[in-house]
């Protein structure tokens, strides 16, 4: 009754449900007894007395005696074989009785191939083997070619091996085989037959045997036609596709076949097995796990994209929980199917409820404690073997529990011994689980990049005496690779070598394979009976037996091991085990998703987790111990904290920094303690290379390494404080020598390394890697010698035997499959090479083993590789192996460096075209790397440019860096960013030596004397007055520190495209409501000072430098806030030793600041008490670089004058009111009276209070006028140093040397008073008069102006903006447009341009006048009655050097211009040398050939008077090529004459000229065409011009984007090997296989499919959010918004067209309505202008949003009363 409820329950589709009810009612009563059947409904086996028939059920079988028995598979059957496998196996016997072929299709596992084996074990045959994978070819199924003694002869495979001899063709896995491989066999399959390489037929037997009536034997071997068998059938094990990775069956394949579905056993078979497997686990615990097995794998399981459970797994598991029953059934399911790892949150979150569903998520969170104590040698030994297992002793949960275990051939080592290894609690219980797998299973280790997966293995082999035998798994290994390479022997002979792998099998190693996650699963499947059955069989015919069946099969056939080894037969070590190591699998990626259905029954699986803080901070401390403690903790808090983030970015500098890099910077921290961690950090995560974001996340401020010194001492070389032996090497070529210069950084990582090995004189072997990289192309060089295949070694194992440096260089540029077998080599110093040697670190390893190359102690590794991203396009180096190395960021180096090299380079090249390409080369890489530009501009350009500048001088800067530009001249976004960039560093791309746009000159009025000054020195004491002096020491209140700022100065080089007097112009980073109110420079540091008033501001800067530092003052002023007072600032730069330090004047309140812009001290110097209002004072700054300078109050009658060093005040009462001060002379001041303008002069002692009878007097200066109209004159500025004599005399038009001065004042130009102030004599004034005084012309036609500055002038001005440029006699005044003759410069019919102001530049050597517009300024301060008060015109003005000025405008642009003539003329010269000179001579090329005819002696010739041209003869002169006339190209003329005849070509100006009627057709047809597609698409030509406003804004950025995603594109389309094919390159690895004549020996590159199962590429999908609400509408105007909202669509639109199917892009609106208001659908993306103008139209008009949606009164809402003029 019992039985019968069962079977029911079990044909329920709930059998899971079914079982746990069962459990809970009966479990408990009947216990295990009732669950098992141990009678079955069909007889077994029921062998006749003969024993020669087999009887399953009613069908039977007769037995044959098989030729080979040692074929016949063994110890396959079961002593209990379930129901359901005996109905498999009677089906196969009625397939087999009928003929027929068979597919046995099911999920991965081996139960498949044992139920196939199992009948083969049952009826006696023989079985051929073969496991398919992506590398089968033909060749492998039918027939291969070997050399044998010379000759290539045909070798029967497999497939006809088994036809003519009568035995199975075991195929599995044809999923895996490629698509044209399996065809071969259609014929064999249906009809028997099949034609063979070597002229043999096969014929199937029944034809056979009918030509056998007709013919004799005889013939038919000489028509060579061969008997199939009747025996011969053929069994397929596949999976089914596509729930299963793999290729789909071909059809007429498919149809020769008879299908089996092999399910997994039903649930009681597996109950009992699992019962019988362990009798001591309880019984639901047992049901729990099937249960929960079951489960996963049900069709519901499938669709939610969970993998398969490895049932199959279930007894080695139950192996483990009977021999450690505390071990919690949670971690035995991690173990077999490890969803942490390989699952996304949705699956793990389904998993984890099937676990509490069957109540196996048990309360212990924590897996149980344990560790390893013991591991010794066993007694129990197997025969004729040693060491085949260890008692290892394992405490759990306080119990200790010994148990057997495999083990190596050496001695085991206790745990806890190895001084190398230090075991933390975490690794303590990883070693302990892998005991207890290690028991019953092959292992994988799942764990990140390094984090101890190859030290774990490691330890866990030697302590149970296991030697190792690592295989670095890479992407296009071939199963060949894994198994037998083939090889030539020394008669040229083929034959096949076994690799390490199938060595391990046979010597009971411990196989590591490293990488499985890299490996094609493909190629693994041909390892999948190794792992679960322990048998293999070789290309070369060898079968692999487990040691039983090897022993069994021995005790049957009665045969020696000899007999067997014989007959290909061997048996596989019961020690040996595989132990993989993989990375975590990605989940949802492509290709890395690795771990499927198939992989999970292969091994059992084991995870390492990420370190704890405390046991990596114990690791590193026991591996590093002299680094301090703190600077770990430091370390790993970092790290963690990167660690424990979500955000990728920071994700992704974790990887980085693994567990093997954290421990390589502590080494390097104990070897150098003086380095900064933040260094180590970010060299380990080449920091400098990272997107801006990551490296935010990083932040961590690199110090700037400072330069290091390098010199050689008693053969040690020394850079820095860093020291090593240098190198005595006996081959000398292979020491690099470059021609490298000291002392700059960064010519190039080649240079740096090839200078590196030159210093240590070490030799190198260098490599370079290229897309085409293979691994065997890495390690050995296959070729052909006399037929026989000869390796020579690659300069990697040239390197490793000799001990030389081995360079690799572009290892970005081969794929990271590829470069990843160089892991090995460097982490655990070995490496399998593929002619069967092996590389070695460890010289004891190497004793006594043939084929090893140990590796020299001196070898190391450089590898160069470019830096990952976009726009090199290398392959992700540093992601792959990145944390194996030690990493260098190699940047372009320093500015100042840059040009130090260059002009190592280019000695003659002038520094300023140094610094011009450094500067621009410095801009376009920051712009490359911002992402602006793709293309990275390297170091080795400019050096090439400077090269070509230095052999060749003559060719313009202009010229030569189109060497390096032209390959963007096709780009015209690039072209357009290139020539800005180039024109803001002043390299006139572009520019002709014509375009010189200087301003026009004027004649200057004639000079003439205007009369006398005077000084009176005798006569009355009235009017020679002594004035008392006193002196007190300054009161100084501070310092207090206040912040400089320093902002990045944007300098544009204004002579970019013609030559003006602007040299360059910049703008101050300051607020559009501040006003400036001075400038001043100083001469000795180059800097220019620009003082502002509101909010007082100082901004600092240098002629050439690239920052402005700015200084806020208004915690000094706060009162400007109110905005009642308005301050005025002069400002005074102090001189040498203060340098860098100002004096800053406030006129209203007299506060007088001293300031440091280096430290931002600011003191104020009280100079008086005084108590009256502290309004009108002025101060004197002419001699502010002697560090004096004078104050006084306009009206008042007392001078201060400030001594800065001394810190004291000389106060001089004078008897008269001041208006004007003008320090003529250090020791002589001219007084200009207030009431009257009457003039004294003030001398004085040179230095006051040195001697006491140091009086000052005071004489008054009488001025006589020589005619009318010349009055008193107001000076404007005197200068404070005289003319040079040279100038004065040109100026004057007379030879005369005697002491001068130039005054400015309103109503002349110039005037020069001769003698003064020197001369007591009548000293003549002389005077180049203006036609109208300035100040009249002031109430005049200001014409622009007066709207753009508010009115009239209410007030004088506080500046003159007049200036002195004493040795280029020259006086610069600026003035307002209504000031300047604008009919005079301009012609009549030319507006002229909106000017701020113009530069008035009177010449006096030349006697011109030139009038130099100064741009408008962009933005103007609103203040505009406070702007009038400071200056007349929109400009301030200073001097600036000798020969130039600086203007500064109110919106804060600064301008240098030259004036001096000097100057300019040098300037223009340097200008025309940059552009190079126009070819117009035509160019000639000149053979020089000795003509045989003697010279006489030179003459001019004949003049033709026709002036025809000649050409040789020896008698006209300027003829093109005689002897002794003068002429061009001849020889031995007196010299060149050129009657202007051509020469051999146009002009390159007429070449240039396109004729202008093709100018004229050529525009015509762009407006055509433009109007056609504007007519296409139906657009009118207003919109067309709408639509071209957004869109020409952002047309460089749609560029950019574009770029980036071509690059993706490129990336995603590379082509890849295809193997096997009949043309193409030779392929490496199939030479020998070309030796022997096969024809599939060739590689070509082509588009690989996907791999059939990998999930389908979808596009990106973006989402654009837009802003479309009313305030967007109503703001615009304020700050463009909207407008630009607009150009962000239509940068998206532009850029994503036709990129459809890699991103799908809509774009949507939010606003107060409603937040998906639909702008772009996805499915109907804009495809044309007009379309785009109309989604554009809908960010503006409301009514438009009708055709989008009907959510959108929201801007009608928002300006319901709105006119157009508010919406501007």
């Amino acid at each position: 009754c019992f039985n019968m409820h069962l079977q029911i329950l079990w044909r329920s589709t709930a059998a899971a449900v079914a079982a746990r009810r069962m459990r809970n009612i009966l479990g408990p009563v009947l216990g295990k007894g009732g669950w098992t059947w141990n009678t079955h409904e069909v007889k077994l086996l029921n062998t006749s007395a003969g024993g020669d028939t087999v009887k399953i059920g009613d069908i039977s079988y007769q037995l044959k005696t098989p030729r080979q028995p040692e074929l016949v598979p063994i110890n396959h059957m079961l002593k209990n074989l379930p129901q359901t496998v005996i109905q498999h196996l009677r089906w196969i016997m009625q397939k087999d009785l009928l003929g027929q072929d068979i597919f046995l299709i099911g999920p991965p596992g081996p139960l498949r191939r044992s139920i196939a084996m199992q009948y083969l074990e049952l009826t006696k045959r023989e079985v051929e083997y073969v496991a398919l994978s992506r590398d089968t070819t033909e060749t492998d199924l039918k027939q291969r070619r070997e050399i044998r003694s010379g000759t290539a002869f045909y070798i029967d495979q497999c497939a006809v091996r088994a036809a003519t001899e009568g035995r199975i063709l075991v195929l599995e896995g044809l999923e895996k085989a490629e698509r044209n491989v399996l065809p071969v066999l259609n014929n064999l399959l249906e009809n028997r037959e099949m034609q063979l390489e070597d002229g043999r037929f096969l014929m199937s037997y029944q034809r056979y045997d009918k030509l056998l009536t007709e013919h004799t034997k005889e013939e038919l071997d000489a028509w060579k036609i061969v008997r199939v068998s009747e025996d011969f059938r053929v069994i397929a094990l596949g999976l089914p596709v596509p729930r299963y990775k793999g290729n789909p069956l071909d059809p007429p394949l498919r149809s020769r076949f008879q299908a089996r579905d092999v399910y997994y056993l039903p649930f009681k078979d597996q109950l009992e097995l699992l019962y019988n497997t362990g009798p001591n686990v309880p019984a639901e615990r047992v049901s729990q796990l099937l249960s929960f097995a079951t489960t996963l794998c049900s069709l519901e399981s499938s669709n939610l994209g969970l993998p398969d459970f490895p049932v199959d797994n279930l007894p080695p598991a139950i192996t483990v929980l009977e021999q450690f029953p505390m071990v919690s059934s949670q971690e035995m399911v991690q173990r077999l199917y490890p969803y942490q790892a390989m699952l996304g949150k949705e699956g793990r979150t389904a998993v984890e409820g099937v676990l509490r569903r069957f109540e196996l998520q048990d309360t212990r969170q924590q897996p149980v404690p344990s560790a390893v104590l013991r591991v010794a040698p066993a007694n129990t030994q197997h025969p004729g073997l040693t060491g085949a297992q260890a008692d290892v002793t394992m405490r759990i949960a306080d119990k200790d529990i010994t148990f057997q275990v495999p083990a190596g051939t050496r001695k085991p080592r206790p745990p806890n011994s190895n001084p190398a290894f230090i075991s933390t609690p975490s690794h303590a219980q990883l070693l302990a689980e892998m005991m207890q797998s290690h028991l019953v299973r092959d292992m994988c280790l799942i764990g990140a990049k390094g984090s101890g997966k190859s030290v774990v293995a490691k330890e866990f082999a030697q302590m149970l005496g296991y030697s190792m035998e690592p295989m670095m798994l890479y992407q296009d290994m071939t199963g060949r690779d894994l198994l037998q390479q083939r090889y030539t022997l020394a008669n040229g002979d083929t034959a096949w070598r076994a690799s390490p792998l199938v060595t391990a099998a046979q010597e009971g190693k411990l196989l590591l394979l490293d990488g499985i996650h890299r490996i094609n699963l493909g190629t693994l499947a041909v390892l999948s009976r190794l792992l679960h059955d322990r048998e293999l069989s070789l290309y070369d015919g060898t079968r692999l037996l487990r040691w039983d069946r090897y022993q069994t099969l021995k005790e049957d056939l009665q045969l020696t091991d000899e007999q067997l080894n014989k007959r290909s037969v061997f048996p596989i070590h019961p020690a040996f085990r595989v132990l993989a190591l993989a990375e975590p699998p990605v989940v949802g990626s492509i290709g890395q998703q690795w771990l499927g259905p198939e992989l999970l029954t292969m091994f059992m699986f084991h995870t390492i987790q990420p370190l704890a803080q405390e046991e990596e901070t114990s690791l590193i401390q026991g591996l590093t111990p002299n680094v301090p403690r703190e600077v770990v903790e430091q370390l790993l808090q970092l790290t963690h904290n990167l660690r424990q983030t979500n955000e990728p970015s920071a994700q992704s500098l974790a990887s980085s920094l693994s567990t093997r890099q954290l421990l390589r910077i502590c080494r390097r921290l104990s070897q150098y303690p003086g380095e900064s961690i933040a260094h180590a950090v970010n060299k380990a995560c080449l920091s400098r290379f990272l997107p801006s974001l990551a490296r935010s996340s990083l932040q961590k401020g690199l110090a700037d390494s400072c330069m290091l010194d390098t010199h050689h001492e008693d053969g040690v070389l020394t850079l820095g404080s860093v020291s090593a032996p240098v190198y005595h090497s006996e081959e000398k070529m292979k020491v690099p020598d470059v021609i490298f210069y000291d002392n700059a950084q960064g010519v190039g990582k080649n240079k740096i390394v090839d200078r590196f090995l030159h210093l240590l004189n070490r030799p190198r072997e260098y490599l370079q890697l290229h897309r085409d990289t293979t691994v065997q192309t890495l390690t050995l060089q296959p070729s052909v010698r006399d037929g026989i295949i000869i390796y020579d070694d690659s300069p990697l194992v040239k390197a490793v035997k000799t001990g030389h440096i081995l360079v690799i260089d572009e290892a970005d540029k081969a794929p990271t499959s590829v470069t990843c077998i160089l892991k090995t080599l460097v982490e655990s110093g070995e490496m399998i090479l593929a002619d069967g040697r092996r590389i070695v670190s460890d010289p004891s390893e190497a004793k006594g083993r043939p084929n090893v190359v140990v590796m020299h102690p001196d070898f190391r590794m450089l590898v160069l590789a470019n830096r990952p991203g976009f726009p090199f396009l290398g392959n992700d180096f540093f992601g792959s192996l990145g944390d194996i190395f030690s990493c260098h960021a190699v940047d372009n180096p320093k500015p100042q460096a840059e040009f130090a090299m260059l002009k190592q380079y280019g000695p003659a090249v002038p520094d300023a075209t140094l610094h011009r390409l450094v500067a621009a080369f410095g801009e376009l890489r920051a712009m490359a790397d911002q992402g602006t530009i793709t293309y990275p501009y390297s170091t080795r350009e400019v050096v090439n440019i400077v090269k070509h500048l230095q052999m060749f001088p003559d060719e313009g800067l202009a010229n030569v860096v189109r060497n390096v530009f032209d390959f963007d001249s096709y780009n015209k976004d690039t072209r357009e960013v290139l020539i800005q960039a180039l024109h803001k560093h002043g390299i006139p791309i572009g520019a002709k030596p014509s375009s010189v746009h200087l301003a026009k000159e004027l004649p200057l009025p004639e000079v003439r004397m205007s009369g006398y000054w005077t000084i009176n020195q005798e006569g009355n004491a009235r009017r020679k007055l002594l004035c008392p002096t006193e002196t007190h020491t300054i009161d100084i209140k501070g310092p207090v520190f206040l912040r400089v700022q320093a902002f990045p100065c944007d300098r544009l080089e204004s002579r970019a495209l013609s030559f003006t007097e602007e040299k360059a112009t910049w703008q101050i980073p300051m607020n559009e409501v501040n006003i400036i109110c001075d400038v001043t420079t100083s001469n000795g540091t180059k800097s220019i000072y620009v003082a502002t008033c509101n909010p007082v501001s100082l901004f600092a800067m240098t002629e050439r430098g690239d920052t402005v530092r700015c200084m806020e003052l208004y915690d000094v002023f706060p009162r400007t806030i109110s905005g009642v007072w308005q301050p005025f600032v002069t400002v005074a730069a102090l001189g040498s030793p203060l340098e860098g330090q100002v004096v800053l004047h406030e006129e209203q309140s007299n506060t007088v600041l001293h300031l440091d812009l280096m430290t931002g001290a600011v003191r104020r110097l009280m100079l008086s008490q005084e108590t009256e209002k502290p309004e009108g004072h002025k101060m004197c700054r002419e001699f502010s670089h002697k560090n004096w300078l004078l104050f006084y109050k306009e009206g008042g009658n007392q001078l201060d004058v400030l001594d800065v060093l001394e810190g004291q005040v000389h106060t001089i009462s004078l008897p008269i009111n001041l208006s004007q001060v003008f320090l003529v002379a250090e020791d002589r001041w001219l007084l200009v009276e207030s009431n009257s303008n009457m003039k004294f002069l003030l001398t004085k002692p040179m230095h006051m209070g040195a001697e006491e009878c140091g009086v000052c007097q005071l004489h008054s200066v009488i001025e006589d006028s020589a005619g009318a109209g010349d009055g008193l004159c107001v000076p404007q500025n005197v200068a404070c140093g005289q003319l040079p004599n040279e100038n004065l005399s040109a100026a004057l038009g007379q030879k005369i040397v005697s002491p001068n001065r130039l005054l400015s004042d309103t109503s002349s130009y110039a005037r020069i008073i001769v003698g003064f102030p020197d001369l007591m004599s009548p000293n003549e004034v002389y005077s180049f008069k203006r036609e109208a005084d300035l100040t009249e012309m002031r109430a005049g036609d200001l014409g622009g102006q007066r709207f753009f500055r508010g009115g009239l002038k209410t007030s004088v001005a506080k500046r003159t903006n007049c200036v002195s440029l004493l040795s280029a006699n020259q006086v610069v005044r600026a003035l307002p447009p209504g000031q300047v003759p604008l009919k005079d410069i301009f012609p009549p019919d030319v507006t002229p341009p909106m000017t701020s102001a113009y530069l008035e530049v009177t010449d006096l050597n030349s006697k011109k006048l030139k009038y130099i517009p100064v741009p408008r300024s962009v933005s103007v301060s609103p203040y505009t009655t406070w702007l009038s008060k400071v200056s007349d015109s929109d400009v301030l003005l200073a001097s600036l050097g000798s020969g130039g000025v600086v203007t500064v405008d109110m919106g804060g642009y600064v301008r240098l211009w030259e004036t001096g003539l000097d100057n300019l003329q040098r300037s223009l010269l340097e200008w025309r040398t940059m552009i190079g000179s126009e070819h117009s001579r035509p160019v000639q090329i000149t053979v020089q050939r000795d003509s045989g005819l003697d010279v006489t002696s030179p003459k001019h010739g004949k003049v033709d008077p026709n002036n025809a041209p000649h050409v040789g003869g020896n008698q006209w002169a300027g003829g093109t090529g005689g002897r002794d006339t003068a002429g061009l190209g001849g020889k031995g003329g007196p010299y060149r004459l050129d009657a202007g005849h051509k020469v051999h070509q146009l002009s390159q100006a007429e070449k240039d000229a396109v004729p202008e009627e093709v100018r004229r057709a050529a525009r015509e047809m762009g407006a055509k065409a433009f109007k056609d597609r504007l007519k296409e698409i139906d657009m009118s030509e207003y919109d067309a011009a709408t639509y071209e406003r957004f869109s020409g804004n952002v047309r460089r950025q749609v560029q950019s984007l574009r770029i980036v995603l071509d690059s993706l594109q490129a990336k995603a389309k590379e082509r890849q090997w295809v193997k096997n094919q009949c043309l193409g390159d030779l392929d490496d690895a199939k030479i020998i296989d070309g030796l022997t004549g096969e024809k599939a020996i060739y590689k070509r590159r082509g588009d690989l499919d996907p791999e059939l199962g990998s999930p389908q590429q979808k596009p990106k999908r973006l989402r654009v959010l837009a802003d479309v609400s009313g305030s967007m509408y109503r703001f615009n105007g304020v700050d463009g918004r909207l407008e630009r909202s607009m150009e962000a669509a239509c940068m998206v639109m532009e850029a994503l067209e036709s990129y459809e199917h890699k991103i799908k892009y809509d774009i949507v609106g939010h606003s107060g309505d409603g937040y998906d208001i639909e702008l772009v659908r996805t499915d109907k993306l804009p495809k044309n202008n007009k379309q785009r103008l109309k989604v554009l139209k809908v960010f503006t008009t409301p009514n438009a949003t009708q055709h989008y949606s009907t959510h959108y009164p929201t801007l009608l809402h928002t300006l319901p009363n709105t006119t157009p003029h508010t919406l501007h």
